[in-house]
């Protein structure tokens, strides 16, 4: 009974010694894992970011067929070269709603080409034409500076493109900027309004991606992100397309404080490029976009004071660090 007793005890002790061995390498596996599926994501640095919006600004209206257009358009594509993207240069004649031939350049800079696990990130860098929601109607058929309307998206992108060109994420990434988004139909226009008249830009890529067979996992758009108390809502479109997407952005800005921000509601339609690329590309995009219950989109949305006073650091910040933070996060 002793030597029973004993080898009892004896294979108690070695069962308690295994068990907890195996739940000591479970924890271990455990927090590899949690370390794994969190990563620290570089830090968004939003000076940076504002001075990229500034710069397209001092171009001028970046208006297709424009000068402005074409120096802003070789700038672009020349930081995201000087940031070790591998740049491509897609030039189209894009037929506008009322028969104005638009030399348009969508420029796509891409990282870890050679990488079949991809994220898109999408913004428009061109100028609505006209400043047809000004309230000066002397004004409504002037180009507007675009500050909020275009470069608050692509500042954002060319400081994410600086900070992956230091340390890339497990995933490539390819930061995709879109032209002749803006040159729909002026509000005076009477004749038949469509969808498709805008992001025209979006609507070429989505037939024509800038590399053959091109898929991503995912697409985030960036329209409108720098303005002041901005708030993003779950936009209607994204809802129906990348409703998952939606929830894991909005997850990651609330973790980091930025609820604020991004507003965990509903959010209206908007015609923007993710449309086309979630129907025809076939890519889940969503679009962060502002929502304003007041003024639609924001105070100063397709009018001449949309300007770099229009411009906020702390709104270019929330954005640009969520979106790291998505990235840095795939796997």
């Amino acid at each position: 009974m002793k030597r029973k007793n004993m080898l009892i005890s004896c294979a108690a002790i070695l069962l308690a010694s295994l068990t907890a061995c195996s739940s000591n390498r479970k924890a271990a596996v455990s927090e590899s894992e949690t370390d794994k599926q969190t990563v620290e994501a570089p830090p968004f640095d939003a000076d940076s970011a504002y001075s990229y919006v500034q710069r397209q600004v001092d171009f001028g209206p970046r208006v297709p067929n424009t000068e402005a257009h074409r120096a802003c358009g070789d700038y672009l594509a020349q930081k995201l070269e000087a940031f070790g993207a591998k740049v491509y240069n897609q030039q189209a004649d894009l037929m506008a709603y009322d028969g104005t031939l638009l030399k348009a350049r969508n420029i796509i800079g891409a990282y870890k080409p050679e990488s079949k696990k991809r994220i898109a990130l999408f913004a428009h860098w061109d100028c609505r034409p006209w400043a047809d929601q000004d309230p000066d109607k002397r004004q409504r058929h002037t180009p507007i500076p675009g500050a909020n309307d275009g470069a608050s998206g692509v500042g954002v992108l060319l400081e994410i493109a600086r900070l992956i060109g230091q340390q890339q994420p497990a995933l490539g990434v390819d930061i995709i900027l879109l032209d002749a988004e803006d040159y729909g139909a002026h509000n005076d226009y009477t004749g038949p309004r469509k969808e498709e008249f805008w992001c025209l830009g979006s609507q070429y890529w989505a037939r024509n991606p800038h590399v053959p067979n091109y898929n991503a996992r995912f697409g985030i758009l960036l329209d409108m992100v720098g303005g002041h108390d901005a708030q993003f809502r779950y936009e209607g479109m994204s809802e129906e397309y990348a409703r998952h997407i939606n929830r894991k952005v909005w997850n990651v800005a609330s973790s980091l404080g930025y609820g604020q921000y991004f507003v965990k509601e509903q959010g209206n339609y908007a015609t923007d490029d993710h449309l086309f690329i979630n129907q025809i590309a076939r890519i889940p995009t969503i679009d962060i976009i502002a929502y304003s219950e007041e003024h639609d989109f924001f105070e100063h949305w397709h009018t001449l004071k949309d300007d770099m006073d229009a411009i906020d650091r702390n709104t270019l910040k929330a954005v640009g660090q969520t979106v790291l933070q998505v990235i840095f996060n795939e796997d």
